[in-house]
């Protein structure tokens, strides 16, 4: 999915400079396209379009990449000096994310070799401040990343906004499919489907749990006979009820047969609203999600969305995503750790070990056994996540964790299940999240970090609420309560 997209590098010039300075800047402009394309941090194409002279041809090319779907993004930097009113107009019409690099060709100044000439061609110093002004003066939301080209810590930060970029697009084009309603009574699954569709470009859809009965009963015994072994080559069988996993396996097919059908790529359920199925989804949904779609219990399509597109962020990285829940404390004191796990639901992309087929009663939904995967989380740094309506606008709440291997078996609990250390320590963690109001549902991620989500939020133009090492209750209370002042003048 990520080499679907490409960026586009876009130069700041102007034609005082002559037609043989403006060559160069074109040839050194392409160079460093190619070579960031093909250095690991970045991981789309990055295309040289154009050195800019006039404002026509700035406001042409913005035109140009908002109309153009490979586009994920603009990158521009100033080589020489820019004037920045001739950006204005096409800054004004961008609606792509914009970078502002702030890099120069050369690393070193050359002692002797440095003359007007020289300076007349390598001005970045001068040209990205008058880029920075207009930015700046427009009030226009931009990523700026900082430093020398050809440096892998200035790479992996361009490389981690392209991601954030890439996440923005598969946001614009999401669909969800909502079987069923939010479970009775929960009040944070809840949240506004229009306002998430305006400001994030979802598009959430409802359709009858009895229309997905309908589709579970088209599917053929051949068809299930191909998706058990699929099972068979990706996990562990550890039973010999063979009916109730190819249960699962009818669910998975019909699910995936109304995802592709309506173009969505993500989904929820309740176990309040099993009309016609034998079984909740547990290992068929853990199967969908981890090929890359979004899930999300109890209705909750405002983390389904963010479970596929946190995915699309993580393409080709370490590590996993997945739906979570916090289940359960360890409050020992100076070693708190949390335990996140589900009934059933957790995406196989966490597990540090191949996972096992299991069944074992479910106790809730009044429904047979149902097959799910079990399997403990690998150790990582990583994150959880929770988007939620604020009445008036969306709040993305990100918490640095540290995975850790399960510090007991717990051969009762036959779940999937992960367990972490929050920061800044589980009891202050607690205490922000709850404050910030963060759901119970969550992404935990091992792949996307802080960084990456803010400047998703960002481009999204919805407010963030980062919880690090750092935090204290006290400095949350007054950032949220500046918040609430801020987002109340836009």
């Amino acid at each position: 999915m990520l080499k679907d997209y490409e960026f586009w590098f876009v130069v700041g010039s102007q034609s005082l400079y002559g037609p043989e300075v403006l060559e160069t800047v074109a040839q050194r402009a392409r160079e460093m396209a190619e070579k960031l394309s093909e250095s690991k941090e970045i991981p789309c194409r990055i295309v040289y379009k154009a050195t800019v002279e006039t404002e026509a041809e700035g406001t042409r090319i913005m035109l140009d990449a908002n109309y153009d779907e490979r586009c994920a993004g603009v990158i521009t930097w100033c080589h020489t000096f820019s004037p920045s009113k001739m950006w204005i107009h096409g800054l004004q019409l961008l609606q792509k994310p914009w970078c502002h690099f702030a890099t120069q060709y050369n690393r070193h100044i050359p002692d002797k070799e440095i003359d007007m000439d020289y300076m007349n061609l390598n001005q970045s110093a001068h040209g990205d401040r008058e880029h920075g002004f207009i930015g700046a003066r427009m009030r226009l939301s931009r990523k700026v990343v900082v430093g020398y080209w050809e440096d892998a810590s200035v790479r992996k930060e361009l490389g981690s906004w392209m991601r954030s970029a890439v996440g923005a697009a598969f946001s614009r084009k999401l669909r969800l499919i909502r079987f069923g309603d939010n479970m009775r009574d929960v009040a944070v699954t809840e949240g506004d489907k229009v306002e998430a569709e305006i400001k994030l470009g979802w598009q959430v859809d409802y359709w009858p749990v009895g229309h997905l009965a309908e589709v579970m009963n088209e599917v053929s015994e051949q068809a299930v006979d191909s998706k058990m072994e699929e099972y068979r080559s990706r996990y562990l069988f550890a039973t010999d009820d063979l009916d109730s996993v190819r249960c699962q396996a009818r669910e998975e097919i019909a699910i995936r047969r109304i995802l592709k059908r309506e173009g969505a790529l993500g989904f929820v359920d309740t176990f309040q609203d099993l009309y016609g199925m034998e079984q909740l989804p547990g290992l068929a949904s853990q199967n969908i999600m981890a090929d890359g779609m979004g899930f999300g219990a109890e209705g909750d399509w405002k983390i389904s969305g963010m479970t596929a597109i946190v995915k699309a962020m993580g393409e080709g990285l370490e590590g996993g995503s997945t739906f979570m829940e916090d289940y359960n404390y360890d409050l020992e004191p100076g070693g708190e750790l949390s335990l996140g796990a589900h009934m059933l639901e957790v995406c196989p992309s966490v597990a540090a070990e191949k996972p096992r087929i299991e069944i074992h009663p479910l106790s809730i939904g009044d429904r047979k056994p149902p097959a799910r995967l079990v399997f403990e989380g690998a150790a990582g740094t990583g994150a959880v996540i929770s988007l939620i309506d604020m009445g008036g606008r969306l709040r993305l709440i990100v918490q640095d964790i540290e995975c850790i291997r399960p510090t007991m078996k717990m051969e009762n609990l036959p779940v999937a299940r992960v367990m972490w250390k929050s920061a800044p320590d589980l009891l202050t963690g607690l205490k922000c999240w709850i404050l910030a109001g963060g759901a119970h549902h969550s992404v935990l991620t091992t792949q996307i970090n802080a960084g990456i989500m803010e400047d998703w939020a960002e481009i999204m133009g919805i407010e963030f609420v980062h919880i690090s090492s750092e935090s204290t209750a006290e400095g949350l209370k007054q950032q949220l309560f500046l918040n609430d002042l801020a987002w109340k003048l836009k």
